[in-house]
This record gives C-alpha cells, sequence and structure tokens, in this order.
C-alpha cells in the first residue's frame, strides 16, 4: 500500500516521537520483571512503553495475541492499562504469568528466606526429586551425559525447593528462578557451569527477580488493573469465553514469529545443537509439539504458505476482537523482505485491517518505521546467517468496508496432545 494515499494516524509529535525513540531503542531488555526469562525474539520494553503510552489511557484495555515472554502485559500492567494476552506455548503462559503476578509483603518475606536457604538445599550430598513421569515422556532429553548429570541434580533440587514453598504462586516464581538458571547454564553453552557456579547463578537469579518483582508492584502501587493470560490459539481467540466478556482493545500489541525465520521458542540447545525440552518440565508444563507449531507454518514450504494462512487466521480472529478505535502495532522481521513484507500487508488486508502511518514517517522511504538490530544472528529460511537483522513497525487499523475472512485456507492450530515431544535433533 503507498504510504501517500493510506491512512494517517492521529497522533500527538510528542507520542508520535517517543514510539519512534522506543522502536529504535538500543537498550538492553531490563526494569521490572522483564529479566525473568529470556523468551527468544523478545521486543524491547522501550518500544511497548512508547506504543502503549501513544495509543492507550489508563484504564484502557491491551491485546496481545502473541504473548511470548508477556513484554506487551508487564508493560500495560506497570501503566495502568488492564491487558490481556494468549500463546500457544503452555511455556510462554507460564512465562507471562510469572512476570505480571504482584506479590504481597509476606510475599518477598518468604521468598527472602527462601533465597538465604538455597545454598542448603543445593548440595550433591542431598538426594533430589527425580521427575520420572516427565522422563517417560523424554522431558530429560539429553541430560543424561555423564557431563551434565551435576547440573541435572542442582536443577531438581531447585525444584524441589521450589515446590517446597507449599504456594502456587510462590512456587511459580521459584521455578521460573529455576528456569532462567538453568537457561543460563544450558543453553547454546560449550563449557557447562559447575554445580557450585549454578547454585550461585540460581541464588542471583532468585535474588535479582525479587528486586524486578518489587519494583513492578511499587509502579502498578494500589490502583491493580486486571490481566487475563490464555493458553490457546490465537486464531480462536474471538471465541474465548474470557475475551468474548471484554472490551474492545484500545492497542493490539504484538511481535509474532516472523516469517521464514527459525527461532526455538520451546526447546533449548544443548551440547551443541541437540535440543532439550527440559523448560516445559521445570515449568510443570506439557509440550507435545514440533518448532514448525511455534512458528505457524513449516519455513520449508513453498512460498511459507502455511505460515500466511495461519497469520491471516490469527489476525482475522483479533479483528473480531477490535473495533473502530483499535490500533494494531507489530514489531515483525523477514528472512526476505522483498516479497515476504508485501504478502504481509496483503494478508493483514484479507484479515481485516488496513495499514496506517506515522505522519513524521510519509516523507522517509516506504514511510514505515524500521530498525537495526545489531548482533543478532537468525537462521532464516535459507540457512545463512545474517550479522544484523531489521524489523519494521507495522501499524494497521480495522477496515470499514473489509469482513475478515476466518476460514479459508486456514489450518488451524489445535492444542497440543500430552505426550513425547517431537524427537529434534
Amino acid at each position: 500500500m503507498d504510504a501517500q494515499t493510506s491512512t494517517t494516524l492521529d497522533i500527538s509529535p510528542d507520542a508520535e516521537q517517543a514510539l519512534v525513540a522506543g522502536a529504535r531503542s538500543l537498550q538492553p531488555v531490563q526494569g521490572l520483571t522483564h529479566g525473568f526469562y529470556k523468551y527468544p525474539a523478545r521486543f524491547s520494553p522501550c518500544f511497548a512503553r512508547g506504543a502503549i503510552e501513544a495509543f492507550t489511557e489508563p484504564g484502557d484495555w491491551v491485546l496481545d495475541n502473541h504473548v511470548g515472554g508477556g513484554t506487551t502485559l508487564v508493560e500495560a500492567l506497570a501503566l495502568g492499562r488492564h491487558s490481556a494476552g494468549a500463546d500457544i506455548s503452555a511455556l510462554a503462559e507460564f512465562v507471562a504469568k510469572a512476570k505480571t503476578t504482584l506479590l504481597a509483603d509476606e510475599e518477598f518475606v518468604r521468598l527472602e528466606r527462601w533465597v538465604a536457604d538455597l545454598p542448603l538445599a543445593l548440595n550433591l550430598r542431598k538426594p533430589s526429586i527425580y521427575f520420572d513421569e516427565y522422563d517417560e515422556l523424554g522431558y530429560y532429553r539429553h541430560l543424561d551425559d555423564a557431563s551434565r548429570w551435576r547440573l541435572r541434580k542442582a536443577i531438581e533440587q531447585g525444584l524441589g525447593a521450589a515446590i517446597a514453598l507449599r504456594s502456587a504462586r510462590l512456587e511459580a516464581f521459584g521455578r521460573c528462578a529455576v528456569l532462567r538458571a538453568a537457561q543460563w547454564a544450558l543453553d547454546g553453552r560449550r563449557n557447562l557451569p559447575s554445580f557450585g557456579e549454578f547454585r550461585s547463578m540460581l541464588v542471583e537469579t532468585a535474588r535479582q527477580m525479587i528486586d524486578g518483582a518489587r519494583e513492578l508492584t511499587a509502579a502498578v502501587g494500589a490502583d491493580r488493573t486486571e490481566v487475563r493470560i490464555l493458553h490457546c490459539d490465537a486464531a480462536g481467540l474471538h471465541e474465548d469465553a474470557v475475551i468474548s466478556q471484554l472490551p474492545p482493545p484500545r492497542l493490539l500489541l504484538t511481535s509474532p514469529p516472523y516469517p521464514g525465520v527459525h527461532v526455538l521458542y520451546h526447546r533449548w540447545q544443548v551440547d551443541g545443537r541437540k535440543e532439550a525440552p527440559l523448560p516445559f518440565l521445570i515449568a510443570n508444563k506439557l509440550d507435545g509439539a514440533g518448532s514448525s507449531y511455534y512458528t505457524m507454518g513449516d519455513r520449508k514450504f513453498p512460498e511459507l504458505r502455511t505460515y500466511f494462512e495461519n497469520i491471516r487466521a490469527s489476525m482475522a480472529s483479533a479483528a473480531q476482537i477490535a473495533d473502530d478505535r483499535t490500533v494494531v502495532v507489530q514489531m515483525v522481521a523477514f528472512s526476505d523482505s522483498s516479497w515476504q513484507l508485501g504478502l504481509y500487508l496483503e494478508t493483514m488486508e484479507k484479515a481485516g485491517f488496513t495499514e496506517a502511518f506515522l505522519p513524521s514517517m510519509l516523507g522517509c522511504a516506504d514511510g514505515r518505521l524500521w530498525r537495526a538490530v545489531p548482533n543478532r544472528r537468525w537462521y532464516s529460511q535459507q540457512r545463512g546467517k545474517t550479522a544484523g537483522s531489521k524489523e519494521v513497525v507495522l501499524i494497521h487499523r480495522k477496515s470499514v468496508t473489509t469482513t475478515p475472512s476466518l476460514t479459508p485456507g486456514h489450518r488451524c492450530h489445535p492444542l497440543p496432545e500430552i505426550g513425547l515431544p517431537d524427537q529434534g535433533t
């Protein structure tokens, strides 16, 4: 669509400047509870905050239909907006809930004591909990090597300590601390830390998480807003009983899986490139699906047809929830923007949305807000590596003349069955 002949957003210069600065910010992901877990392809909290402040007021609803690590929900909560998020991954649901849980003073006291006792709980001479049911389902895969049994025991003892908190909310916090420390210890590392190094990292991680949770609680204050997090397929979101009862969102802020870009949302890579489903065991969740399930389609499929079918279905569902005041803001990247960007925009039109542009961008290149992400390495459809990645902010409003198509060409993702994870590599 030609930026010169399309919708221009009604936005104040200050709000627009803050949004652009947030989108182009190269600050590391930090603050509040954003450091609870390094979810792949997280977008910047600066960008989320800029978008929320630009297009909503306190008390409005914000929706993220591909919630991932929960960045949108955390920022909405801190800014006094109601929020709802959905993700097809049970791991994403777990992380987003842990990040948005507001703890009471007495819970912080219990967690401080828990952290102080962690060095005693993690001891090679002590027994650990063995999760035999998860082992039978394959979630211990690639952890049975002699070089990793100590880390496996440390993780099991950390989980045992979390379970011993005897509170669902605090156990989730403890599990998330173990999740983050185990990610540091195992994911993509060639030189594994010792048992003692893991123990120290877990203690430090838990302390940092307590500080972040306190910061979020202080930011929210007495005016608590609602946060709804759903584990479901975004293509059926408009039919969900919870979502259907909420007012239309003023902002849909999301970063869906990128077309043609391979990202492991649900696995860690241990011992080279061996895929381990351990995150689900730590989170006490079940997986049962392959990587194409989470990336909305096999990147090897000709012209990414399954990906675009699923994006169309998820955004058409969002169009059923939105109204004429809803602004849709997405951060997207492409393995090859020369043809994928045009197809993505065409898909958004079929889903029931019209592209809109920031006033200050109309005289720049294609009129869209782009940002460069240095040192990010994607595995693209061609399996090539790039030194950096370019992402674009796409803004849409609900079309007034187009009825979104929910079913033609759509292959809906069912939620995963309980069972053995895919074998991977």
